[in-house]
């Protein structure tokens, strides 16, 4: 894969600027300053996330990261994922739909795809002591070599406090997936893995729409097999519009 086609998702991931957005942050990454024998380096991160409620019929969800991990700080990995939920009917659970995907290089200039992925499922929605959360349980499909059939969960909070001055937020995605993908390298391995990622963020209100925080990235088994969990912080600053 030529890096000139890793435009495309870039111009995706902007689209939804051009209609009202949710926020936009920029991240310092630090993974390599905790783990730097597998990360060369600690780099900037772009994540951007817009949430469109439509009454009582459901929701809309766009978030959407790059990490300036490549050479030079350049683009290194594209991540997006869409979420849409729906309902025509009195309960308050809701059809869910998601996809995500993504695109990289290797600091050789390796191209690599995250593989697509696509759930359907039910979604519910609630309140709790003031917070906010959202519970899904989904069919997932990844579209491996070898593609896989799984189950997914994700759950999303968010919570005001301090007259909204303080706010913690974040979402944690699980599911099951096969080891073996259909590829030479995993040609040897059988059964499923669990994993997950989750990135949990907290913010201080600065001043109007400016905060600065945190965003811890958590990854399960993600990275390799070996059932380890990693968990890198990261300091930024959010704008909301």
């Amino acid at each position: 894969m030529k890096l000139p086609k890793l435009i495309y998702p870039i111009i995706f991931w902007f689209l939804p600027l051009v209609s009202s957005a949710q926020n936009f942050q920029l991240h310092y990454d630090l993974r390599h300053t905790l783990d730097p024998e597998i990360q060369e380096k600690n780099f900037p991160m772009i994540s951007f996330e817009y949430f469109k409620e439509f009454d009582s019929l459901g929701s809309f969800l766009f978030k959407g990261q790059t990490f300036l991990n490549g050479e030079n700080n350049n683009l290194g990995e594209t991540f997006i994922k869409v979420s849409q939920s729906l309902k025509f009917w009195k309960p308050q659970w809701y059809l869910s739909l998601n996809y995500s995907g993504g695109v990289g290089t290797t600091p050789t200039n390796f191209g690599y795809y995250i593989n697509n992925a696509y759930a359907v499922g039910i979604n519910h929605p609630f309140g709790w002591k003031g917070a906010f959360f959202s519970a899904n349980v989904q069919y997932r499909y990844t579209a491996f070599k070898a593609p896989s059939h799984d189950l997914q969960v994700i759950f999303y909070l968010w919570k005001g406090m301090f007259d909204y001055k303080l706010v913690m937020a974040g979402s944690l995605v699980g599911w099951t997936e096969n080891r073996n993908q259909g590829t030479e390298y995993t040609s040897a391995l059988t059964g499923k893995k669990i994993a997950f990622f989750g990135d949990p963020q907290l913010w201080l209100k600065i001043k109007g729409c400016f905060s600065v925080g945190t965003r811890i990235n958590l990854y399960y088994n993600i990275f390799g097999d070996k059932n380890d969990l990693k968990v890198y912080p990261t300091i930024g600053t959010q704008i909301k519009f």
